[in-house]
């Protein structure tokens, strides 16, 4: 098996040791067999709603002597896993809308470890997180190739704060040494201004931190 990609890679960084992964939109299946076969899973659900990737996964799987800890499932969403079957909740590859709504469909997530990777609008998925009672932990911009990629993970504390919209975009972020994608984000914002809608403060906030 290929070692996996800087995305990716920042996915499984922010596993927990000994998690219980229910990976949706598995694709392949690259995390979980990776997290598995390294011992920071004990066992994971790979779920897709499409039957061609996930005979993909059912392969690797196979190929890697991995089916007695690895459960292939056809699903759309979370719609056919189990809630008691696991304890960390990956959504890594989708945009940020249906992300939203997979999440919005699940059910109680309160007691789970929730790491996502948007590839659009991660501003949404802040924004429903913290809408619900999540807390955002570790929130990652990381690099791949020439694109930048949002990965951040969350946990339940019931805790509904007062959020506002440079905390959708800027989340917890720590890091923002990757100026490239900042600045990227500056101009995206300053073209959506030309609607009519406001992000100055916005884009004040992240003039300051680059």
């Amino acid at each position: 098996m290929q070692s996996l990609s800087e995305r990716l890679s920042a996915v499984a960084f922010l596993v927990k040791k000994g998690s219980i992964v229910a990976d949706i939109g598995t694709d392949h299946g690259y995390i979980p067999v990776y997290l598995v076969k390294n011992n920071i899973a004990q066992r994971a659900l790979a779920s897709d709603v499409n039957k061609g990737p996930l005979s993909s996964c059912r392969r690797l799987v196979e190929e890697e002597n991995l089916g007695d800890k690895i459960k292939v499932i056809l699903s759309d969403g979370l719609d056919n896993i189990p809630s008691e079957e696991y304890d960390t909740l990956i959504i890594a590859g989708m945009g940020g809308e249906l992300i939203c709504t997979i999440l919005s469909k699940a059910g109680n997530l309160k007691d789970k470890h929730i790491i996502v990777n948007p590839m659009t609008h991660p501003e949404l998925v802040r924004e429903y997180l913290y809408s619900n009672g999540f807390k955002i932990d570790n929130d990652l911009i990381v690099k791949e190739s020439k694109h930048y990629y949002s990965v951040f993970d969350a946990i339940f504390t019931g805790d509904i704060q007062n959020k506002n919209k440079i905390d959708f975009y800027l989340g917890n972020i720590k890091d923002f040494t990757h100026k490239e994608y900042f600045v990227h984000l500056i101009h995206y914002l300053r073209n959506k201004e030309k609607s009519g809608e406001d992000f100055s403060d916005i884009i004040h906030a992240l003039e300051e931190k680059i």
